[in-house]
């Protein structure tokens, strides 16, 4: 695994606050763990945070610290240990390219080449326009659709490189796009439709008792002869 640090003082932020909606489920998520345990609370708090700011800063962890009565550095352990945080600023939307085997075999070379086209050459690294920034993650769970991105918390399955290219184009132009499969696909399902389990009769109930097998009748013992 990479060294993992934050982002330079120089583009930290001056100071970091929950508000008040976030500041009020904070309050109840701590809430629900037994007294001495409230640091049980941390990764909840750093994703709320970074679901509010669009990434984990010095000053967020500072915060998260005195909320849990934590030390500092207990709290920058788990942003720094967890990929899920961001330690410097991302785009709007950010792109999640996965690129373990599965996905590379299926051609995820693509979509990293579309992403250095039309976001940035480098991952990491926010758009000249703030939109954008990319970067190169493991197994999303979806290998049966390689190769496939994450854009925020929604998946993007079966693509290649201009369907990567085209939905970069459509958010960009502020479009909406479909989660999912980008082909004719159905969730997992072969492409061009599904090979089994077709037959209408296994859900209208019409099947029911057709293979039943008659049981044949038990047999008796021999009775033991008399003595």
């Amino acid at each position: 695994m990479s060294l993992r640090r934050l982002a330079p003082p120089e583009i930290q932020p001056a100071s970091f606050a929950f508000n008040a909606e976030n500041a009020e489920w904070a309050k109840m998520t701590i809430a629900k763990y037994p007294q001495g345990r409230q640091a049980s609370a941390v990764i909840s708090l750093l994703w709320r945070g970074q679901e509010q700011e669009g990434w984990v800063t010095h000053p967020m962890i500072e915060a998260v610290a005195r909320m849990l009565s934590m030390p500092f550095i207990r709290v920058l352990e788990v942003a720094t240990f967890y990929t899920m945080f961001n330690l410097q600023p991302v785009g709007t939307h950010l792109v999640q390219v996965c690129t373990t085997t599965p996905c590379w075999l299926r051609g995820s070379d693509a979509v990293v080449a579309a992403c250095k086209k039309h976001i940035h050459p480098h991952p990491h690294t926010v758009s000249d326009d703030g939109k954008f920034s990319w970067m190169e993650v493991e197994c999303l769970g979806a290998c049966v659709n390689a190769p496939m991105l994450q854009i925020g918390s929604d998946f993007y399955e079966d693509i290649d490189g201009p369907i990567t290219e085209k939905l970069i184009a459509d958010l960009r132009a502020g479009k909406e796009i479909k989660p999912g499969p980008q082909n004719s696909r159905k969730s997992s399902e072969p492409e061009g439709g599904a090979l089994t389990l077709t037959d209408q009769a296994l859900y209208d109930g019409s099947i029911i008792g057709k293979y039943k097998v008659q049981a044949p009748a038990p047999v008796e013992p021999p009775k033991k002869p008399a003595t």
